[in-house]
């Protein structure tokens, strides 16, 4: 992927840095795949604002994206489009008969590519087979964690997790965030890193790139009053004191994982280096 440093002719543009989008083959979406998407504004059923700093925003289509890849046979890359529901890019897949699917496009995926999906394909960037017939080492994304279920894990702009080991019934996988984790073994993987892997780099420039996106301007707890916020009062520019949520969680050092969650056992390191078990 390509970043693109726009130059400052006005006070929005001097500090942007965007996606040039040298991947991206159309801005036509494929129209049988778009679905209405309503937006909420962070309000519920009843109409009160549950989520707040939601609103506004560009209007959107959702793309359905094929994540379970349970059709075989040979497929043909016809574009690589921009999705603005998501961080990656999407691929426009067009197979023997006719139909078409979405599917995450991997980095290095090219138009008039083949890709393929089963059992028996070959481990090659953009193909899906279960992880018991890849190699070790192989980077994926877009895994299972039940077979048939669809992909769940490592989707967004530039994440993979690596194929480290091969167990009787499960995987072992090193997940983005460093987590070593046990998947059952026959579920589906996609090979490749998944594209736009600059994304994180980019700089909106202005405030008002958000407000496209539906993000309302954030205002700060030890800005508010302490009605309103835990961390809000005080004289002066008073610190607020330990880092918290509006409704008293700590935000640093607090696990909020479930204590003896089920898939704790398929945990086999944590993030952080630590054992389960370990405190």
């Amino acid at each position: 992927m390509a970043l693109r440093k726009f130059k400052p002719i006005t006070a929005g543009t001097r500090w942007r840095i965007g996606n040039a989008y040298a991947e991206v083959t159309t801005n036509v979406p494929e129209k049988s795949l778009l679905e209405a998407k309503p937006r909420t504004g962070g309000r519920n059923t009843s109409g009160h604002l549950t989520m707040r700093y939601r609103g506004g925003g560009h209007k959107k289509k959702y793309r359905v994206v094929d994540f379970k890849r349970n059709k075989t046979g040979v497929a043909t890359v016809e574009s690589i489009q921009y999705d603005p529901n998501r961080t990656a890019f999407l691929a426009l897949l067009v197979f023997a008969d006719g139909e078409k699917r979405y599917i995450i496009a991997p980095q290095g995926l090219e138009v008039g590519a083949k890709l393929e999906s089963g059992p028996n394909v070959a481990p090659e960037v953009g193909n899906a087979l279960p992880m018991r017939n890849m190699p070790l080492g192989t980077n994926i994304h877009n895994i299972e964690m039940q077979p048939g279920q669809g992909g769940k894990l490592a989707r967004s702009a530039g994440s993979s997790a690596q194929l480290a080991n091969k167990e009787d019934k499960y995987a072992v996988l090193k997940m983005p965030s460093g987590e070593l984790r046990k998947v059952l073994i026959d579920c589906y993987a996609t090979v490749g890193v998944v594209s736009n892997s600059d994304h994180s780099l980019q700089s909106m420039g202005k405030a008002g790139r958000n407000r496209w996106k539906g993000i309302r301007p954030r205002n700060r707890g030890v800005a508010m009053n302490p009605v309103d916020h835990p961390m809000g009062g005080g004289e002066g520019k008073a610190s607020g004191g330990q880092p918290r949520s509006r409704n008293g969680q700590y935000s640093r050092g607090l696990k909020t994982r479930t204590v003896g969650k089920s898939s704790d056992k398929l945990i086999i390191q944590r993030k952080n280096g630590s054992k389960i078990g370990n405190k």
